[in-house]
């Protein structure tokens, strides 16, 4: 089928659409229906044929190419946005509620607002709700969110000093684990392999499957090998050099000799088990992963 990419926001998802005609270009406003009720995107992915297997039918279709009138609606409804935040700060403070609100959404239409909001518990936000339809007079939705999305939201500068890619290019948040950090022999601090959000960092995922591919048949620090020069233990690997650093002993009666191998140089005979102290401990694990 030929479908267009409609993303809404920076770095937010991309939807497809049936397209308008096949002059549709990246770039291009337009107005389309969601389940939301009409929104206005930018076309990012231009026409292009997809598998059918591969799409959520029946699909919606771009209604129109969005006009200047529709540009002008849709940088007062951002003003509109601000305006309901403050409020909706306001009333959070006069019910005592213990929430943060982290943004606003209106959709296109004006028909309905989206309040986005953290939280480190339940929230009883009736009375608030009833407060703000009093107020704005369209359909109300507060929508409890993690804190990745918070941190998506929001925006800021990771520790590699460069804007967070949750917010610059990421759609879809990847699943992470501790193994990608332990793959890529980086320290298992969780202040050095967290993002801002407290959780672990995107960017783990970008080289582990290259990781994954140079360490099949590379021993681990600790394993007992044999080598050219004799039996010894690992000291150390360089997965990107594919180096191993090793303690060689090839007379029983003289000190071992430290060396470097190739991984076709050597035979793995034993691994060593990692002992407690040496993982990272549950109570820092617990922290840092969903």
């Amino acid at each position: 089928m030929k479908v267009v990419g409609v993303r809404f926001k920076k770095a937010g998802k991309i939807y497809y659409f049936e397209p308008l005609d096949d002059k549709t270009e990246a770039g291009q406003p337009v107005i389309v229906e969601t389940a939301r009720g009409i929104e206005y995107g930018y076309v990012e992915i231009p026409l292009k044929e997809v598998e059918e297997n591969e799409l959520v039918l029946p699909l919606k279709k771009v209604i129109r190419f969005a006009t200047d009138e529709d540009t002008v609606k849709n940088e007062e409804n951002r003003s509109r946005e601000k305006e309901a935040f403050d409020i909706c700060i306001e009333k959070i403070k006069k019910h005592n509620l213990d929430m943060k609100l982290v943004d606003v959404e209106l959709t296109f239409d004006g028909n309905k607002i989206i309040f986005y909001f953290t939280s480190g518990g339940r929230v009883d936000f009736r009375e608030l709700v009833k407060d703000l339809a009093a107020v704005f007079r369209v359909r109300i939705e507060l929508r409890q969110i993690g804190i990745r999305d918070e941190a998506k939201m929001l925006n800021g500068i990771g520790i590699c000093g460069r804007t967070l890619c949750c917010a610059t290019f990421l759609s879809d948040f990847h699943p992470v684990s501790i193994k990608m950090a332990k793959d890529q022999n980086l320290s298992l601090n969780p202040a050095k392999i967290s993002g801002i959000c407290g959780r672990l960092m995107c960017c783990l995922k970008y080289e582990q499957d290259v990781y994954e591919e140079l360490i099949k048949d590379l021993p681990k620090e600790g394993d007992l090998i044999s080598t050219p020069e004799g039996e010894g233990e690992v000291l150390s690997v360089s997965v990107l050099k594919r180096t191993i650093r090793a303690a060689v002993r090839s007379d029983p009666k003289k000190d071992a000799q430290i060396g470097f191998f190739a991984p076709e140089e050597i035979k793995i005979l034993k691994r060593r088990k990692r002992t407690k102290e040496e993982s990272i401990s549950k109570e820092d694990l617990k922290e840092i992963m969903d």
